[in-house]
């Protein structure tokens, strides 16, 4: 992994906000993750796109539905800065607002057994 791909997907605040609930949640579906920010689907799937090709996250198709994690690939020092970061935010307004508004998803528990994400 490139240290400096690294640090430039972390530059942009939507994206270290998709890195903390991936790091909490292990694997979300995009469906999810624009409901959770509250933004468009494509500028999501753009941001996504970016800590795809940087190696951060992994992506897996389900029928229509794309779902990504961290990379299993992640080096043990990038995986610890990601973490560190999402500690450090994880008191703030707009982190702990996103992870609420992920547990109040409906139909998030259907999703996990089924592995397919609910229309919504």
């Amino acid at each position: 992994m490139d240290p400096q791909l690294l640090f430039e997907s972390l530059a942009d605040a939507i994206r270290r906000r998709l890195l903390a609930l991936l790091l909490a949640e292990e694997e979300l579906c995009v469906c999810e993750l624009h409901q959770v920010l509250d933004l468009p689907q494509p500028k999501v799937s753009r941001h996504l796109g970016v800590l795809r090709d940087a190696g951060v996250v992994s992506v897996r198709r389900v029928g229509t539905w794309m779902f990504y994690r961290l990379s299993p690939e992640l080096p043990l020092w990038a995986f610890r800065i990601i973490e560190q970061m999402a500690a450090g935010a994880a008191g703030k307004t707009g982190f702990l607002q996103d992870a609420q508004r992920l547990q109040a998803l409906p139909g998030r528990f259907a999703q996990r057994v089924t592995g397919v994400a609910l229309a919504t």
